[in-house]
């Protein structure tokens, strides 16, 4: 019969947690995507309220591109693909790009 070792049975566990790096989801401007658009995709895939979605629509209009959300970066690239997906069947060519915070 071979020897049974006492193995200890104590988890390791790391105090340091560390966060989640987030990440920024910007929507770029272009001439075919349509406000209508864009503000239904800031409603529906990120919960603004119509008033808030027109503002940002608008600051995208006027400076090119703004930020709509910040995720830790999973969340920001599942969210990235959805408008993607949803511009894409919709014929809208409007871009999405993720950048660290």
């Amino acid at each position: 019969m071979p020897d049974i070792k006492e193995v200890d049975a104590k988890p390791v566990v790391n105090e340091k947690v560390k966060e989640p790096s987030m990440y920024n989801v910007i929507y770029l401007n272009d001439n075919e995507t349509t406000v209508e658009f864009v503000i239904t995709t800031l409603i529906s895939i990120f919960s603004y309220e119509p008033q808030q979605a027109t503002d940002i629509t608008q600051k995208i209009n006027e400076h090119g591109s703004a930020v709509v959300a910040t995720y830790p970066y999973e969340i920001a690239e599942q969210k990235g693909v959805e408008v993607t997906l949803l511009a894409r069947n919709h014929n809208f060519p409007l871009q999405v790009k993720l950048e660290a915070d």
